[in-house]
């Protein structure tokens, strides 16, 4: 990853350091082996003392219609780096691979900072961060990222959402793309959580007919996170159909983007590494 382009990420963040709060860190929640770095797989949450510091995660999805079976628009290999950088503030970076026809490879790179403003010195109750970053789409497009997080936890339940605003600096792409994700989760058994997911992406496409990416597309199903005791690993899958709310006729299969580019059944799945715990 280009470290210019990191380093204006993490630059941009740094305002925040001012809305730091000194504070206890004392772990009053579960231990931190028995909670996932990320519960959900369309939202990224933030983390609290009470995490394990850092994760590494490997994901891979599949749409049903998708045009490239390994290409663009969520439908492919990503890894990801999450960490706790304290004072509420969480590191979350990430870079997918795309594979072309003609077999060439491309990559996106995206890095955000995202601190908790309301809560965040435990992990249960609610939970209310915003973030700032940078992400480079397969095409080489720079954009700007401004990230809103909400989550709710309790012994039992866990509630996540995302509301993302990516502002492309290139002529053919919105002015301002709009990307939503919400979901819900029950501890069904052990260390077996259920629930739904529900993800809407370029939103901006209901109200403006020449949105750039194919129009607003939403996709809603359920998902299965599997956290052992005592293990540094969880699994997470989930998947539903993918459908158009809108359309239009301008597409940028560069962009990054979740669900792919046609409607049809997607699943995604994912692998999480606790870097730090037992």
């Amino acid at each position: 990853m280009n470290k210019k382009f990191l380093l204006l990420a993490f630059s941009g963040m740094l305002s925040f350091s001012a809305m730091a709060q000194t504070g206890d860190d004392n772990n009053l929640y579960v231990e931190p082996s028995n909670r996932p770095p990320e519960p959900f797989l369309f939202s990224v949450s933030t983390l609290t003392p009470e995490d394990h510091a850092w994760s590494v995660n490997y994901s891979s999805s599949y749409g049903k219609r998708s045009e490239e079976l390994f290409g663009y628009e969520g439908v492919g290999q990503q890894f990801a780096l999450k960490g706790y950088l304290g004072h509420r503030f969480t590191l979350y970076v990430n870079a997918a691979l795309g594979f072309q026809a003609n077999e060439n490879v491309v990559s996106s790179q995206q890095a955000e900072i995202i601190r908790d403003v309301i809560g965040g010195k435990k992990a249960s109750g609610l939970r209310l961060g915003a973030g700032l970053g940078l992400q480079r789409d397969f095409s080489n497009v720079t954009s700007a990222l401004s990230r809103i997080t909400a989550s709710w936890e309790a012994s039992r339940w866990d509630i996540g959402g995302n509301v993302l605003l990516e502002k492309a600096f290139a002529s053919n792409r919105d002015k301002i793309d709009i990307l939503t994700s919400l979901g819900v989760q029950y501890r069904l058994l052990g260390s077996l959580y259920g629930g739904v997911e529900a993800v809407g992406e370029d939103l901006e496409g209901i109200w403006d007919p020449e949105e750039a990416e194919g129009g607003a597309k939403i996709l809603v199903g359920p998902s299965l996170n599997l956290v052992p005791n005592a293990s540094r690993f969880s699994f997470s899958l989930s998947g539903g159909p993918v459908m158009y709310a809108s359309r239009s006729n301008e597409t940028n299969p560069a962009a990054i983007r979740e669900l792919p580019s046609q409607a049809g059944l997607m699943v995604r799945a994912r692998i999480v590494f606790n870097l730090s715990g037992s």
